[in-house]
């Protein structure tokens, strides 16, 4: 036992990494790739099982316990965003330094991207079994497991703001959650929240393309997808859908910011100065008149 302790100590500071940002960074890569690790899980099951491993409802539970389990996994080091459009939002707000921003994208693409590869190596074999193995559209898609599509009805512009609606929906639950001045949620159990809405939003908005609403989540599979074997379609199919899903959440994110700070953010938080102004001018009265007794004691000695 000595001994095993002793290398892994030496592994441990070999590689430690002492810069704060790229360890955060690393933090979420990990996160996002649990996220969809377990997403596309699900998604894959009941894609290549042709039902009898998976229902709608079960891809939505998959979706909201992942992301539960990668904000407990790299929570407390990086905040455990698992997505660009909260990074945004919270930059917006100023509760995250906008240099964080760029780099927290690129991991979690990352994480992403190989997130949808255990996933690929996983099935395989049931890809191949697969009618129509690498199709992008069509009945016998499988291009869907790891990105988002949109479905035979949805045009364009209703995927537009099915995108905003969503990742609107998706900041203002979670600022509400964060927000210490609103109802504050029990430490430990922000990350059971968070896939509570997630699972809430795949339930109510999932119909039209599979709310992404995750830029990280949809462009890492879908560069894996790419490369795997689907090839550049999954890039052109339906004008050029998966320009929406990677773009649009960062303006539903700004919409959310703004519909929770002018209803309820900006309310809470200037009754808590208030309240903080008040006490503080409490605090002086307090002081000058325990100043004006003391010098009326210091009088009657000095008489």
């Amino acid at each position: 036992m000595g001994r095993q302790k002793e290398c892994l100590e030496k592994l441990s500071r070999f590689f430690q990494i002492r810069n704060l940002l790229l360890r955060q960074a690393l933090a979420e890569c990990l996160g996002t790739l649990i996220l969809v690790m377990f997403g596309c899980g699900a998604v894959a099951q009941r894609v290549l099982s042709g039902g009898s491993h998976g229902l709608f409802l079960t891809v939505n539970f998959a979706f909201g316990f992942a992301a539960m389990l990668g904000i407990l996994v790299c929570g407390q080091i990086s905040g455990g965003h698992l997505n660009p459009a909260v990074t945004f939002a919270l930059c917006l707000l100023g509760r995250e330094r906008w240099r964080k921003f760029p780099m927290y994208f690129l991991f979690q693409t990352i994480g992403a991207f190989f997130g949808a590869a255990i996933i690929f190596g996983m099935y395989y074999d049931a890809l191949w079994d697969h009618p129509g193995s690498f199709n992008v559209t069509g009945p016998r898609a499988t291009a869907g497991i790891f990105a988002t599509y949109p479905a035979k009805h949805l045009t364009l512009v209703n995927g537009f703001f099915d995108q905003i609606i969503g990742t609107a929906a998706l900041i203002v639950c979670i600022l509400a959650i964060v927000d210490p001045y609103n109802n504050p949620i029990p430490q430990g159990l922000e990350a059971f929240t968070v896939g509570f809405v997630v699972l809430v939003i795949g339930l109510s908005m999932g119909f039209n393309s599979g709310y992404a609403v995750n830029p990280a989540r949809d462009l890492g599979p879908r560069l894996f997808t790419a490369m795997a074997g689907w090839g550049s379609a999954v890039f052109t199919a339906r004008d050029c859908w998966f320009l929406i899903p990677i773009f649009v959440p960062f303006l539903g994110a700004t919409l959310g910011v703004i519909i929770y700070q002018l209803m309820v953010g900006f309310h809470t938080e200037g009754e808590a100065r208030d309240k903080k102004k008040q006490s503080g001018q409490e605090n002086v009265q307090l002081t000058n008149v325990a100043s004006k007794d003391n010098s009326k004691e210091a009088s009657k000695e000095i008489y």
